[in-house]
């Protein structure tokens, strides 16, 4: 989730404003943030929609799983 504080952080929109502009919950923003929650994969997409990102699928490294 390094990704989306980053992201965040470079538009400057605070957890409250994002909340604001993708229906979810400030509360939820901070959980996903801290890895104190495992999102569903629809809250994870509005998030980085209002954030102008999207979810992408890569290959794991070699030897990682």
């Amino acid at each position: 989730m390094s990704e989306l504080i980053e992201a965040r952080y470079e538009q400057g929109i605070s957890q409250k404003k994002l909340e604001e502009v993708s229906g979810i919950s400030q509360p939820v923003i901070a959980r996903m943030e801290t890895g104190k929650t495992s999102p569903q994969l629809d809250t994870v997409l509005k998030v980085l929609a209002s954030l102008g990102k999207t979810l992408a699928i890569v290959p794991l490294e070699q030897g990682k799983s």
